[in-house]
């Protein structure tokens, strides 16, 4: 079901829509490849380690961009997110432009509490933003609309680099 934004769309924007809803997943190649990243990413974050963060954000983007023949694309992880009578800015896509590389720009603190943001929601952001990427460089889709395949899409490559544990598995 589309959102609600969809009933003002062209019918041109309409169809890209309707493609980008219709990409449900991403599949990664080799994810347990880039797991190594995320543990020390989670710890980096948590011990503030703003250029660590960043340096690691860069590394997950490149290994998925990598596997999936993407174009790459720069990581910027800065302090305090932006806010305004929006709310706040958790994550900011910017598409290549005249012949510059694309960034990603993420926040690692709320602009509330100066905190430093949940992992799960940290990452879930970078993934966010890149999926804006993929769907320009690797869907080569003309728009990037939030449907409900574009946020499949972002929790498929979620699951795929923190997989859910098997509770089977799980010792006493």
């Amino acid at each position: 079901m589309p959102f609600a934004y969809y009933a003002r769309l062209s019918a041109a924007k309409k169809r890209i829509y309707d493609r980008s809803d219709a990409i449900e997943r991403i599949e990664l190649p080799d994810a347990a490849a880039l797991r190594p990243l995320v543990a020390p990413l989670e710890a980096a974050l948590k011990a503030e380690q703003r250029a660590e963060a960043e340096r690691l954000c860069a590394a997950l983007a490149a290994g998925i961009l990598a596997q999936l023949g993407a174009p790459p694309l720069k990581v910027a992880v800065l302090a305090v997110r932006p806010k305004g009578d929006w709310g706040e800015l958790h994550g900011l896509y910017l598409p290549e432009d005249e012949g510059k590389t694309a960034i990603v720009k993420l926040w690692m603190r709320t602009a509330a509490n100066k905190r430093v943001v949940a992992f799960r929601s940290f990452l879930r952001t970078l993934l966010h933003e890149l999926c804006h990427h993929l769907d320009y460089e690797h869907y080569q889709l003309e728009e990037t609309f939030h449907t409900e395949g574009f946020y499949k899409r972002e929790s498929s490559l979620f699951h795929q680099l923190v997989p859910t544990p098997d509770p089977a598995q799980k010792t006493l």
